[in-house]
């Protein structure tokens, strides 16, 4: 996140982009990970361990922003971003962030599959294009 007026990604693509970089930095010391299975994580340990798959693929992330809102004093945001790592997964991460008295914005929830369906409804192509494998019959 960014410390400017508006919560940014810049830091968070770095540090989950990067194996060596402090990812934790990114997060609220309470915070929130939601993996794709939707079952809430927390802790360091935890939250490095369902970050580890994401930097195991060694590609780069890419990122866009599609919406921010920010409510409170200007220091609570909810933050919609389109991302893909290497073209191999992809998703919309609905994510909660709160700047902190030294000016930067962490993590309070980060959901990076929030807007998407469970996994064990789809599946993703080498090509990162999403195919159903089972779930609702009423899903595309």
């Amino acid at each position: 996140m960014t410390s400017t007026g508006q919560p940014g990604l810049g830091a968070a693509t770095r540090a989950r982009g990067s194996p060596g970089s402090p990812g934790r930095a990114l997060y609220e010391p309470r915070a929130a990970f939601v993996p794709e299975s939707g079952v809430p994580v927390h802790g360091d340990a935890a939250i490095a361990a369902q970050n580890a798959p994401f930097l195991a693929l060694g590609l780069p992330l890419s990122v866009r922003t599609r919406q921010v809102h920010v409510a409170g004093d200007g220091d609570v945001a909810l933050l919609v971003v389109d991302w893909e790592i290497g073209g191999e997964v992809r998703a919309t991460a609905t994510d909660v962030a709160r700047r902190g008295a030294d000016g930067y914005w962490r993590y309070v929830i980060d959901s990076p599959f929030g807007a998407a369906p469970r996994s064990d409804w789809l599946t993703y192509s080498r090509r990162g294009r999403p195919r159903r494998t089972r779930g609702p019959a009423h899903l595309p």
